[in-house]
């Protein structure tokens, strides 16, 4: 899942794009609102973190323009402000929540978590294949030796690989759906999270995550 940051506190934006980055999310991070929109347009993402009060474009104003072009994605707005007037600006705008700074970040990552689990709907809370449970209500894999706590990143990926089993998934699919763009670096990172994800699975005997060299990914069941 992909987060646009719109943050123009420099230090605080880089803590919260490290932190969620390390929960498993890909963050896009900007300093102000017209980068902001920019990046929404470019990069795509699933849902938009934005602090009110910005340079060039304040928080309300980009979620405006952002509405008319997408007007499913869901939106936390940050201020440092506790004003009710601003509050309703943002619920008119269809805010999904609204966090008052300061606030803790584990804060922000339980309830970028829940929205995204509201919005999602299509997507079953748990897929099982050959006794491995993949519950992605709290991302975890249930085995019928342990249970692993997953990140966001792996849960999805992992889910995308199991509801297409035994069907060869190409890279480039991976690469755009899960990191947005297909390069060098984004298929550095993709080779961690396969890598992961077969050292989860290495103890289960009918289910492995192989690779098709220069095409992409299979996971085959016997």
């Amino acid at each position: 899942m992909k987060i646009l940051l719109a943050e123009d506190d420099i230090d605080l934006g880089n803590v919260l794009a490290q932190f969620l980055s390390l929960s498993g999310f890909e963050v896009c991070l900007a300093i102000d609102g017209i980068e902001a929109l920019t990046k929404f347009k470019t990069e795509k993402p699933d849902i938009c973190v934005l602090d009110v009060m910005m340079p060039g474009m304040d928080g309300f104003e980009v979620a405006k323009q952002i509405k008319k072009t997408k007007q499913e994605i869901p939106f936390i707005f940050l201020t440092a402000k506790n004003q009710k007037t601003d509050k309703l600006i943002g619920l008119k705008l269809g805010a999904d929540d609204y966090i008052t700074k300061p606030f803790e970040v584990e804060e922000l990552l339980l309830r970028i978590k829940n929205i995204l689990r509201r919005t999602v709907k299509e997507q079953p809370e748990s897929i099982e294949i050959k006794g491995l449970m993949l519950n992605m209500g709290v991302l975890k894999l249930i085995t019928p030796g342990k249970t692993i706590q997953l990140t966001q990143k792996e849960a999805e990926l992992l889910f995308f690989m199991m509801v297409n089993k035994n069907e060869l998934v190409a890279r480039e699919t991976i690469l755009t759906k899960f990191w947005g763009e297909n390069d060098y670096f984004m298929g550095r990172s993709l080779d961690v999270f396969i890598s992961r994800l077969r050292k989860y699975i290495k103890d289960e005997p009918e289910i492995t995550l192989n690779t098709v060299r220069g095409v992409g990914y299979i996971l085959e069941t016997n």
